[in-house]
């Protein structure tokens, strides 16, 4: 398993950050303010900042800042990626057909 994908999962595997992920998935493709965020999930602006910030390290989040604030996006290549990951290496058989197929990690 790829460094990538472990950190993917680590990141995933915390039910704050995985509410937080799914909420920016919902909002693509414009994103949401930390704020903005905080606010629709009823947490403290710093928790949902350090959240983020473990998102981002894990590639499944972009950030861009806009003035004071910072809007973050579901990374949609870093979400290509584990996906891809997922099927390709975990979810088939070695004597499926798909597994046959080059996967990227």
């Amino acid at each position: 398993m790829s460094l990538i994908s472990i950190g993917q999962l680590q990141a995933l595997g915390q039910s704050t950050r995985l509410d937080l992920f799914k909420a920016l998935v919902r909002a693509e493709p414009h994103g949401l303010l930390v704020g903005e965020l905080a606010d629709a999930l009823h947490l403290k602006a710093n928790t949902t900042s350090m959240n983020l910030n473990r998102l981002l390290i894990a590639g499944l989040v972009s950030s861009t800042r806009e003035g004071k604030s910072v809007r973050y996006r579901a990374d949609l290549h870093g979400i290509e990626s584990l996906i891809s990951y997922l099927s390709g290496r975990l979810l088939c058989r070695r004597s499926d057909a798909v597994c046959n197929h080059s996967f990227s990690p």
